[in-house]
């Protein structure tokens, strides 16, 4: 699958919240997310025949805390998502690292090569980050409106993570492993 159709998959939830929210609110935008994300899974699955881990979870997330916001008409569950979805990644980084496993390398290691303190640096870094973006959201949810929460999930946290990862890209780079194919 190409990187741009992969970027619209990926992004076309997010998209379809945003959209769902501007026209008809955010009970609306939620249930416009929950449809948009079972399409983007589903459309995945039917060009590569599998699924990865982290949509699959955000996938559960989004179904259960969506679930429960249109159910109870209460668009705290659909805030709290997000905070507990960052804080279970970074959880699950952080408590990798901490017991020598790097879950991050499961989730990229096919991607690139890279050593396995480079691997562990990237879990913490990541981890450190995910929880920063669960505190960020608890404070633009809890101070601002909904549709600034909304325009912030959209145009704030998918940036900010951007950034992130574009910050890392030089130590992933001075740290990734020449593959043995290609050296004389």
């Amino acid at each position: 699958m190409s990187q741009g159709l992969k970027l619209v998959i990926e992004m076309g939830p997010l998209i379809a919240f945003f959209a769902g929210n501007w026209f008809g609110g955010i009970f609306v935008g939620t249930g416009v997310f929950m449809v948009a994300t079972i399409i983007a899974l589903a459309v995945s699955w039917s060009l590569t025949r599998k699924i990865a881990m982290v949509p699959l979870v955000s996938a559960v997330f989004v179904a259960l805390f969506g679930a429960l916001t249109l159910y109870l008409q209460s668009d705290l569950f659909i805030k709290v998502k997000v905070t507990l979805i960052n804080a279970l990644f970074g959880a699950v980084l952080l408590g990798g690292a901490a017991f020598g496993k790097s879950y991050l390398k499961l989730v990229m290691g096919e991607a690139m090569k890279l050593t396995e303190a480079a691997w562990r640096t990237l879990s913490i870094r990541w981890g450190v980050f995910f929880f920063a973006m669960a505190a960020l959201n608890e404070v633009v949810w809890r101070t601002f409106s909904t549709d600034q929460w909304v325009d912030f999930k959209v145009f704030g946290l998918l940036p900010l993570t951007l950034v992130f990862a574009v910050a890392n890209a030089p130590y992933m780079s001075k740290h990734m492993i020449e593959d043995e194919a290609k050296q004389p």
